[in-house]
């Protein structure tokens, strides 16, 4: 009994696209033609994108910027006030000073007990004055203030120090203090007012402000040129990878060792990973071809001497060897377009779809076939969908074939399994165990009774194993002929 050969039934697999097959992919290790040194150019229309160290730059220099700005104007806020507070604070200390000393004589007029400490109020226009007002009385000026006098300000009253800036001198801005007490002895209300030049503040300010600017450029420039340091040293390691990279064509490695920081590490491990999946595709092209070649060169050889020696059996040579042929191209355009399919991306593909797909293609060529689907409605698996068919259709069409009219497929039949496991059951008289590895190489048949190539158990095991999956035979307990066992992996 033959379960192995399988004719082809017609579901939803199309011709091999082009560049999907064993003959589109190139050995990764072949850099014979290759130039020396590649430029990669971009496609047009598309803008050349910047640099990472020219992102992190921009962004470096935008951010040093926005806080040294900010940093600096809140800075300039404080010590100017600050200094100006401090100003303020020695004027009011002037005018409590002034108003201690300060007393009525025997003519009700203003005097002073003792005299002020500080010499520009002797010396005229020194930039610090004071003057004492009183209603009927004339102004007691400093006599800094010489043949001036500082103005009032339409004889209001302030019980506490009152701070403002006046600009009664042409080109000596002064800041002004001023208070109005009643001195004892006297019902006159008095009003000591202490001015200051603001020359002298304003170069304080300007002083600071200097300061400041010089000392947050440089900052600036620092920061900048540590961000440079950094974004130049932090970028090291994709430097290394590129020379990495270069130098595999010369060196005839096929992976990244270089010890890398642990960030680089995973990029490294996806490129490790990338080139050995396309070593691995690479190696099975040339595997592919090779059996190919040596499978079709023995058939070649045949065909060649019996015509060299003009045999009398030539056509039925012929015939004979082209079909052998035929079965092996028939198998490795199966595996290539089974690893073109794999490259392409990850697949999702429910089983019970097509499963019941087969069913109804196998069903039109064996209508007295019993063919029953059970199990996981929900299950799929990572395995494309023409792929599946081919597979199910194999396997199916061999139990309706070779069975006795009863076909059972159960989908996934463990679902906590890390793989999805899908049997198909018949009712046949199965396949000896002694049988059962044998039955997979390419032309095996134990029934040449009935028409076949023996290449569908070979395309199954082979496909299911590129995807990651296996095939196993077994004995039916509930149906008592063949059980296939076939586990593909889950889809993600």
């Amino acid at each position: 009994m033959d379960l192995a050969t399988a004719s082809t039934i017609p579901l939803t697999s199309p011709a091999p696209e082009a560049g999907t097959g064993a003959a589109a992919i190139a050995p990764a290790g072949d850099s014979d033609h290759a130039p020396a040194d590649s430029t990669v150019t971009a496609p047009l229309g598309r803008k050349p994108r910047r640099s990472l160290a020219a992102r992190m730059m921009a962004i470096a220099a935008v951010w040093i910027s926005v806080l040294l700005l900010g940093g600096g104007f809140a800075l300039d806020r404080t010590l100017t006030n600050l200094v100006r507070d401090n100003s303020d604070d020695q004027l009011e200390y002037v005018l409590t000073a002034l108003i201690a000393t300060a007393e009525i004589d025997n003519w009700g007029e203003i005097s002073f007990n003792r005299p002020l400490g500080d010499q520009r109020f002797l010396e005229p226009n020194s930039g610090a004055y004071w003057q004492i007002s009183g209603e009927g009385f004339e102004n007691f000026p400093s006599r800094s203030l010489w043949d001036r006098s500082l103005e009032d300000r339409d004889r209001h009253i302030d019980d506490e120090p009152h701070f403002y800036d006046s600009g009664q001198f042409p080109g000596e801005p002064l800041r002004v203090v001023e208070r109005t007490v009643t001195l004892p002895d006297s019902e006159t209300r008095w009003t000591f007012t202490v001015a200051s030049s603001l020359e002298e503040l304003d170069e304080q300010i300007s002083r600071i402000r200097s300061i400041l600017a010089w000392s947050f450029a440089a900052l600036g420039l620092g920061l900048f040129a540590m961000a440079m340091a950094q974004s130049y040293y932090g970028l090291s390691p994709l430097r290394r990878v590129r020379a990495a990279i270069q130098s595999m064509r010369s060196a005839g490695t096929n992976s990244i060792t270089d010890p890398l920081p642990l960030e680089v590490e995973p990029l490294v491990e996806e490129i490790n990973a990338l080139l050995a999946h396309t070593e691995t595709q690479a190696e099975e092209a040339r595997t592919h071809a090779g059996n190919l070649a040596h499978a079709l060169k023995t058939p070649l050889t045949v065909v060649t001497n019996a015509a060299t020696a003009h045999a009398p059996d030539l056509a039925d040579t012929v015939i004979r060897e082209a079909k052998t042929m035929q079965r092996h191209v028939d198998h490795h355009l199966a595996r290539a377009r089974a690893l073109g399919r794999r490259a392409v991306g990850h697949a999702r593909t429910p089983v019970c779809e097509s499963a019941e797909a087969v069913r109804r293609a196998v069903e039109r060529l064996y209508p007295n076939t019993r063919l029953d689907i059970a199990g996981n409605r929900g299950a799929t698996v990572a395995i494309e969908r023409q792929d599946l068919d081919e597979i199910l259709g194999n396997l199916i069409e061999n139990a309706a074939k070779y069975g006795g009219g009863s076909v059972f497929t159960t989908v996934d039949v463990e679902p906590e399994a890390a793989l999805c496991e899908i049997w198909v059951e018949d009712d046949g008289e199965g396949i000896p165990e002694s049988e059962r590895t044998r039955i997979f190489d390419r032309g095996a048949r134990l029934d040449t009774g009935k028409p076949g190539t023996g290449l569908g158990l070979a395309i199954v095991r082979d496909v299911a194993q590129i995807y990651g999956g296996d095939v196993e035979l077994g004995e039916s307990e509930d149906l008592g002929g063949l059980l296939v066992k076939l586990s593909l992996p889950r889809s993600g």
